[in-house]
């Protein structure tokens, strides 16, 4: 598949902390990839320097086939950005910013197709100051692509929504037609959003895949119950097979769970911290 992004060996170092220590990774053409890590593990850092908004110290970084340090206004055209938190111009009314963003793009979207895509236009003539919060988060979906990137970055997109707003944002960036890299501390918006998932702790990559790999790679254990027990093990079909062998059949209430996302993760993360 095309590679949108490719990092190799990325360093960074804020005095004599150093924050990235050899990051690699690729974003393929039409992926959503979600960058997932503790508070501190690097991924604001790591997104700026692909946004082309903070220079590296080391390493190798293409994005759309541009060094990102070295991103022209042309190229800067390609990339769509959606920041966590954005409050800026809550007296413009709707309609006039995105055609006041729109105008710095040489083929953006139509304004008003725009926001019915994304279900704003009945609020095309509001102040953003009046929005709801899940209005607003549609609105900076809509100032993101309004230049019709090729890729997407979503910086904590959903953080502060409630359970219904978050699903219909959910139901909005499943429905985009282009590449998205997206940060959140959010494991179950990660699994549902993101074909494959990076996590990021103490600077590297810890492990890169999609969620099953990921569960797979950290060998969070299983938790295997029946009517006469329960153990936890990374090895679930084989204590089923032994458990099969001892009762000399089916095993009376046999149960196994897997682990979910969030326990891999946090499994990851306790390990790396040991």
């Amino acid at each position: 598949m095309d590679t949108v992004v490719s990092v190799r060996g990325l360093r960074m170092s804020y005095g004599k902390r150093e924050v990235l220590r050899g990051v690699d990774l690729d974003v393929r053409r039409g992926e959503t990839m979600a960058l997932l890590g503790p508070n501190g593990a690097g991924k604001t850092t790591t997104i700026e320097i692909l946004e082309g908004f903070r220079h590296r110290m080391g390493g190798e970084v293409q994005v759309l086939g541009e060094d990102p340090a070295k991103g022209d206004d042309t190229w800067r055209a390609k990339l769509g950005v959606v920041l966590q938190d954005w409050r800026d111009h809550p007296r413009w009314r709707v309609a006039t910013l995105v055609d006041h963003i729109a105008a710095h793009y040489p083929d953006p979207w139509d304004t008003g197709e725009l926001l019915r895509a994304l279900g704003l236009a009945g609020q095309a003539a509001a102040k953003v100051g009046q929005l709801s919060g899940g209005q607003r988060r549609r609105l900076d979906v809509a100032l993101g692509i309004v230049g019709r990137p090729e890729l997407l970055f979503l910086d904590e997109p959903t953080t502060g929504f409630d359970p219904e707003a978050r699903r219909e944002f959910h139901d909005l960036i499943e429905g985009l037609d282009t590449t998205i890299v997206l940060t959140t501390h959010d494991l179950a918006e990660a699994e549902k959003l993101a074909d494959r998932i990076a996590v990021l702790v103490k600077g590297r990559i810890a492990v890169f895949g999609t969620p099953a790999e990921l569960a797979d790679a950290v060998q969070a254990p299983s938790l295997v119950r029946w009517r006469d027990g329960a153990e936890q093990t990374g090895e679930p079909s084989e204590l089923a097979w032994r458990l099969h062998q001892q009762y000399g059949g089916p095993v009376p209430g046999l149960e196994i769970r897997r682990p979910t996302l969030e326990e891999s993760y946090l499994n990851l993360v306790e390990r790396s911290a040991a």
